[in-house]
């Protein structure tokens, strides 16, 4: 299949081209931080940012927030996260 994009740059405002599950873990941080979370199934998600600050998120089945976590906490996430980068 022909990419006709294949030359352009890859900004935060295009499309995403990887995505992948995200493991919830109090202790580990996501391996490729995602620049964008989507949510498969409604719930809470537990969101840590760069700071080491840790917000409580409810979400629908089909949200997707802009948002670059460096973890998603296991205690308080029962929403399935998915990255996409």
């Amino acid at each position: 299949m022909a990419d006709r994009f294949q030359n352009l740059a890859t900004g935060m405002t295009g499309p995403a081209t990887r995505h992948f599950a995200i493991t919830p873990s109090d202790s580990v941080d996501i391996a490729n931080k995602p620049r964008e979370l989507y949510f498969n199934t409604s719930g809470t998600v537990v969101i840590v940012d760069e700071a080491g600050t840790a917000l409580s998120y409810t979400v629908t089945a089909g949200q997707a927030i802009p948002f670059r976590g460096v973890r998603v906490n296991a205690t308080g996430t029962t929403a399935t996260v998915y990255g996409w980068d």
